[in-house]
């Protein structure tokens, strides 16, 4: 009796051991949800004058999401319009000629030289016929020489500046405008810069941190604001070589969430195979001596179908 009960309780034991290997699921790659993150940073040096959004907030592209305060850029923007009207000034002239005040001015000049030409002329000559009588001495006559051959030149300075300012040379307007782009450009910078005060969201997204406050000094490229961008969540599964041929690029799958009963339909996008050192996050497969591993990015065919997964929550590829 003993033997006979105890092959009674074997037997059943057996064949639930049996049936509960037949029934064990096979297991789905599993991966991870990823997002677009996007970092926007600032390109002058200011302080934070006021911050419109907080964290967890949803933007859209162009909404303002910080002003930053740059009290130098008033200094600089007046300084590029003096330097503009300045060289507008020298434009004109350059273009133009003198004026008719500037003219007489020079013709006044050029009387005032020539009567000193006269003098020094006559003097000239009264002092040579008495230096060749040796009536005076060379030091006396050089003197007078000198003086005869400075107002000659003073009279043909005169007269060329005369000649300058009643034409308009072709390379003084040249430099004239060149002066006038350049101050045009540094205005330009100037306001360029005025724009960048304006921090604006890149793409609709989702704002996961804010990293300064009001008051606080952001440096140029230092990250004033991280998220993710939306509308351009993917997944990343990691597959080992002996399954990835089973997973050609354009192939449509079904990824399921877990914990939700949502299936997302997508398509295989790409196959890159990972190297040897890489960290495999999304699926933490075991490895086997030498073998390769490969990612997997799939896009969900609708992408509204993927909005509000979070980021690196596990999801399942379905066979």
């Amino acid at each position: 009796m003993t033997r006979y009960h105890t092959a009674i309780i074997i037997c059943p034991a057996l064949l639930f051991a049996a049936c509960g290997q037949q029934q064990q699921p096979v297991s789905q790659p599993e991966g991870k949800v990823k997002l677009e993150s996007i970092s926007v940073t600032s390109k002058i040096a200011g302080r934070i004058e006021k911050i419109y959004v907080q964290e967890g907030q949803s933007v859209h592209k162009g909404d303002t999401l910080a002003v930053i305060d740059v009290p130098e850029l008033r200094a600089k923007l007046e300084q590029a319009n003096g330097a503009i009207t300045s060289a507008e000034g020298q434009l004109k002239m350059a273009q133009h000629g003198a004026t008719g005040e500037q003219l007489q001015q020079l013709q006044s000049q050029l009387e005032a030289a020539r009567a000193q030409l006269d003098f020094a002329q006559q003097s000239f000559t009264r002092m040579e016929n008495m230096f060749a009588d040796s009536l005076v001495p060379a030091q006396k006559f050089d003197e007078v020489k000198s003086k005869y051959l400075a107002a000659q030149a003073q009279v043909s300075a005169i007269k060329a500046k005369q000649k300058e300012v009643a034409t308009a040379r072709p390379e003084v307007i040249s430099s004239a405008r060149g002066q006038v782009a350049r101050a045009v450009g540094a205005r330009n910078e100037v306001l360029q810069a005025a724009r960048e005060t304006v921090i604006t969201a890149p793409a609709d997204m989702l704002l996961e941190s804010v990293t300064l406050k009001e008051g606080e000094l952001a440096t140029p490229g230092y990250s004033l604001f991280t998220g993710y961008k939306q509308g351009e969540n993917y997944f990343r599964f990691t597959i080992g070589e002996k399954a990835i041929n089973g997973y050609p690029v354009g192939k449509e799958v079904k990824v399921a969430v877990p914990g939700t009963g949502k299936v997302v339909a997508g398509k295989i996008a790409m196959v890159k195979q990972l190297p040897r050192y890489a960290d495999n996050t999304s699926t933490a497969p075991n490895r086997e001596i030498g073998e390769a591993f490969y990612e997997l990015k799939v896009l969900p065919l609708q992408p509204a179908d993927a909005a509000g997964l979070y980021n690196n929550s596990s999801v399942l590829l379905q066979q």
